[in-house]
């Protein structure tokens, strides 16, 4: 019989750690690495396509502005450019080689915008997650059928995967929770 709790339980937190990974890159009032850091540049006359990460070191300069020191200095401006063409709104100020972004507060109609798509992005991981509980229920209500379990197996393992479906959701409402309260901070 190939039914895995472990497994189910596994694919669960993989789905809400990839949700916190998704909402990293979305812009906060405060400067943040992580919204810039997977930014694809075309760096070396366009032959090499790299994440801004792997060509630079990215900080923060107080709460609202974020430096960018490239390892190589002839990448700047391939860096400059993936930056103004990203949809980000972010405009780079380059001296020498170091590349400075400002970034400025967010109106009351982008932390709005932001946490409607927040709620979205959230609402396709809870489908990702009942997806995987149905599919789980699926394979136990097919082991049963087949009399390779019991009924109280069932039901244990029914309940088990209720338990653990529930402590999903609880935690992306909480990842939501987080998130909105970060876009909401002024």
């Amino acid at each position: 019989m190939d039914i895995d709790i472990n497994s189910f339980k596994s694919s669960l937190q993989q789905t809400i750690n990839v949700l916190k990974e998704e909402l990293k890159t979305i812009r906060t009032g405060r400067a943040n690495p992580a919204i810039i850091e997977n930014l694809e540049v075309e760096a070396y006359g366009g032959s090499t396509k790299l994440r801004l990460k792997e060509l630079s070191t990215i900080t923060t300069d107080g709460a609202s502005a974020l430096v960018i020191v490239p390892f190589d200095p002839s990448t700047t401006v391939d860096i400059e450019k993936a930056i103004l063409k990203s949809p980000l709104g972010l405009s780079p100020q380059t001296q020498g080689t170091r590349i400075t972004i400002r970034v400025a507060a967010m109106s009351q109609e982008q932390r709005d915008k932001y946490s409607k798509l927040i709620g979205q992005m959230v609402e396709e991981k809870r489908n990702i997650v009942r997806g995987h509980r149905d599919e789980i229920r699926k394979k136990i209500k097919e082991g049963f059928d087949r009399k390779e379990l019991t009924e109280d197996d069932k039901y244990r393992m029914e309940k088990d995967i209720d338990t653990l479906t529930q402590k999903a959701n609880e935690d992306l409402a909480a990842v939501k929770a987080s998130k909105e309260k970060e876009i909401q901070e002024i």
